[in-house]
C-alpha cells in the first residue's frame, strides 16, 4: 500500500490487481473452478490462498469479467458440466442501447455482487491487514461490450458515436458505485480494466475522443489507490492513460516498456508486464525470473503481470516468481 501511494519500500512488491488463481490452490481445498465464482468462502479461500501457499503479496477477487454484466441483466454460463477450467462467459446480451440499460436500484444484492462483497470480507477476517486485498471492476467500453452485441457496439462507436457515449456515460457511474461498495466491504486498492479500449481494436483518436473522458470520470470519483489497466500494445495511448489520474499505469507484455517509461517520466508508478502466459504458464521455471527482472530493468516499478495469471500455471513456475524477489 506504501508501493501504491508512492512511499518509499525496500523493494519492488510482487502482486496484481486482475484475476489471481491456481490449480495448485484449487486443488488443495477441493474447489471446483466453475463453483469458486458463486461461493464467497470458496472464492476468499482461493484468493487467500495466493499469499499462503505461495507468498503472492495480495488477494484479489473477483476471478471473472463476468460480474458487472450478470448484475446489468447478461446472461452467464457458468460452465458446471464441463470439466477443466474455463472462466464463466456471457450468454444473453439484453442491451441495445442507453435506454435498455437498467441499473439495479439495490445495488449490494444484485447479481453476484454479494459474493464479491462477502468474499472480501471474509478475506479481511482470515487475513488481516497483513495482506493488500485488490479488486476489479470493468471499464465502461469493455463493459458495454459484454451486455451489448459487440459487433453493434464496434460499428455504433465508429458510425454513431453520441450514442455510445450516453451507454458509457450511463456504465461510468454504475461502475464508480460498484467500486464504493468494494470499498465498503474492506479492499484496500482498486483496478479499472478498460481492455476494450485497446489500441489493437480501437484508433488513439477513438480512445481519446470516445472512451477517455469516461475513464477520468470514473478515476476521479473511484476509491484510491487507484489503477488502470488497458491490454494490448498502449503505447500509442499510454499519455492519454496517465492523463486519467489513475495513482497508477498496467500495461501488458506488449507494450515495449522502456517506450512507457519514457513517455510517462521517471515519476509515475508503471505496472507490468511480464507474461502471464507464455513465461509464466508455458514457459520453464528456469526464465521465470529472468523474464521479470527484464521488466523491473526495462521500467517497471512493481513484479506484475501483464494480464490475469492462468490458471493452470505450474507449481514451480510460481515459486521461481516468488524467489525472483531475492535478485531484486
Amino acid at each position: 500500500m506504501k508501493f501504491l501511494k508512492g512511499e518509499n519500500v525496500d523493494r519492488p512488491p510482487i502482486f496484481s490487481g486482475m484475476g489471481n488463481v491456481v490449480k495448485p490452490v484449487l486443488d488443495k481445498h477441493g474447489i471446483i473452478f466453475s463453483k469458486v465464482h458463486r461461493d464467497p468462502e470458496l472464492m476468499a479461500k482461493a484468493a487467500g490462498g495466493m499469499y499462503k501457499e505461495f507468498g503472492f503479496e495480495c488477494a484479489v477477487v473477483p476471478f471473472d469479467l463476468g460480474v458487472e454484466a450478470e448484475a446489468l441483466g447478461s446472461r452467464m454460463n457458468y460452465y458446471d458440466e464441463v470439466e477443466g477450467l474455463l472462466y464463466p462467459t456471457v450468454k444473453e446480451k439484453r442491451v441495445t442501447s442507453a435506454d435498455d440499460l437498467v441499473i439495479p436500484k439495490d445495488l449490494r444484492n444484485a447479481g453476484r455482487i454479494p459474493v464479491v462483497v462477502k468474499a472480501i470480507k471474509a478475506l479481511r477476517r482470515d487475513l488481516g491487514n497483513h495482506v493488500a486485498i485488490g479488486t476489479y471492476v470493468l471499464g465502461p467500453f469493455t463493459l458495454a461490450g459484454q451486455v451489448k452485441e459487440l459487433d453493434r457496439l464496434f460499428e455504433e462507436s465508429f458510425l454513431e458515436p453520441e450514442k455510445t457515449g450516453k451507454l458509457l456515460e450511463k456504465l461510468s457511474g454504475f461502475i464508480v458505485d460498484v467500486f464504493k461498495v468494494y470499498q465498503e466491504a474492506g479492499a484496500d486498492y482498486f483496478t479499472l480494466r478498460e481492455m476494450g479500449g485497446t489500441s489493437d481494436v480501437m484508433s488513439p483518436r477513438s480512445f481519446k475522443s470516445l472512451i477517455k473522458p469516461h475513464l477520468t470520470k470514473i478515476l476521479a470519483e473511484m476509491p484510491r489507490p487507484s489503477i488502470l489497466h488497458i491490454c494490448g500494445d498502449t503505447n500509442a495511448i499510454i499519455a492519454d492513460m496517465a492523463e486519467c489520474g489513475a495513482d497508477a499505469v498496467s500495461v501488458d507484455h506488449k507494450n515495449c516498456l522502456a517506450e512507457t517509461r519514457q513517455k510517462l517520466g521517471p515519476k509515475a508508478i508503471i505496472l507490468g508486464n511480464f507474461d502471464p502466459i507464455k513465461v509464466l504458464h508455458k514457459g520453464a521455471a528456469k526464465d521465470v525470473g529472468p523474464a521479470v527482472l527484464d521488466s523491473l530493468k526495462g521500467g517497471a516499478n512493481a513484479v506484475w503481470p501483464g494480464c490475469d495469471l492462468w490458471p493452470e500455471v505450474p507449481k514451480e513456475n510460481m515459486d521461481a516468481l516468488m524467489s525472483a524477489l531475492i535478485k531484486v
